[in-house]
């Protein structure tokens, strides 16, 4: 694929800096491996958000600590507010993507979105909208159009003409089961019902905002956002100059603004202010690029049985990653500080309802797959 100015392209639009859209201003974070500042979001360091406890996931073995507090500090278990979200958000997919003529094409949509996964965006999503003060139901189509989207890359993402896989979730990759053609139909049919089911299945918000939430998840996906960060990832293959503003713009684009739609969705379809959408969004791009960050640690320090997919996929392809720019104990360190920095983010919110996206958080730093 031949690649013109793609150093300059990538200095000139990142997703931090971009002119004439409704985006928070940039400010300037020291990448631990050199003293040189590279862009993420504005927001000053806040004080801790509060002593509510929150239950997440912290050891290797993802088990959840359940500390013993005193009556006056209730406690969040993020092990049952991840089995009852999982529950809502599958039983809402398998509803919505049901089996039907053509077999084939919905066989294969429900073979990768049925296929299990942590469910991260839509719980996300749904933690947003109830965190300003919406309910799961006005939520629910957006977390499952978020969770189609996803899907969608990953099928692709797998195709041999991309990262060529054969493994995802622990099963065959969808190609591998329904053929090239099928799995790239499969892919474009959710992507495209994503869009229809948000528009139409969304009861109970305006429809100002439900049209706000249709262009913030478009433009999440396309030239700005998904589309972006795969092509640039796609030209950089190979090249010995790739530094780590570039592999910034290619996670931020690539992983992050998925998950910051996720994010900003729930706000916007849950009435939140504008300073609310905000400071969301702000939290989602920290947590975004820390998911990304801790996917480039796994993927040379787990097995392929372990993660459920190829591991050193990245390594074989001479991409660049974190842990081969920085190191893996500079790249922890990385992540611990986007960790503690997007929870700053929520420093204002009322501490119950923000405990979700505290342990959601947690648990994307310190995932083992």
């Amino acid at each position: 694929m031949s690649c013109v100015n793609l150093s300059t392209w990538v200095q000139t639009c990142s997703l931090f800096n971009q002119a004439g859209r409704s985006r928070s201003p940039s400010f300037q974070i020291l990448h631990p491996l050199k003293n040189i500042p590279v862009s993420i979001i504005s927001q000053k360091r806040r004080r801790p958000i509060s002593s509510f406890s929150v239950s997440a996931v912290l050891t290797k073995q993802d088990t959840i600590r359940e500390e013993e507090e005193s009556e006056s500090e209730p406690t969040f278990s993020f092990k049952n507010y991840v089995a009852l979200k999982a529950n809502s958000v599958n039983q809402a997919l398998e509803a919505c993507v049901s089996l039907k003529d053509p077999k084939k094409i919905h066989e294969a949509m429900r073979y990768s979105l049925l296929a299990g996964g942590k469910r991260v965006r839509p719980m996300l999503c749904i933690a947003a909208c109830e965190l300003v003060g919406g309910t799961e139901s006005k939520a629910m189509p957006a977390a499952c159009a978020v969770e189609m989207i996803h899907t969608m890359s990953l099928i692709h993402d797998d195709l041999p003409c991309m990262d060529n896989d054969d493994l995802r979730r622990g099963k065959p990759t969808n190609h591998k089961v329904f053929g090239e053609d099928v799995a790239v139909l499969a892919g474009d049919a959710l992507l495209a019902f994503a869009f229809e089911h948000i528009a139409v299945s969304t009861v109970g918000v305006p429809p100002a905002r439900v049209i706000r939430a249709v262009g913030e998840l478009a433009r999440s996906i396309g030239t700005e956002g998904l589309v972006a960060g795969q092509v640039v990832d796609i030209c950089s293959e190979g090249l010995t100059d790739v530094g780590l503003e570039h592999l910034e713009f290619i996670h931020l684009h690539k992983t992050a603004a998925l998950l910051e739609a996720a994010v900003v969705l729930g706000a916007i379809l849950g009435g939140g202010s504008h300073e609310e959408v905000e400071k969301l969004r702000n939290f989602a791009r920290y947590i975004g690029l820390l998911f990304q960050v801790v996917d480039d640690i796994l993927d040379v320090t787990k097995s392929s049985q372990e993660l459920g997919k190829t591991a050193g996929k990245d390594l074989v392809a001479d991409k660049a990653t974190y842990p081969k720019l920085m190191g893996i104990e500079k790249s922890k360190e990385f992540a611990d500080k986007l960790n503690k920095d997007a929870q700053d983010q929520l420093s204002g919110f009322e501490p119950k309802k923000a405990a979700p996206l505290i342990a959601l958080a947690n648990y994307i730093a310190n995932r083992q797959n």
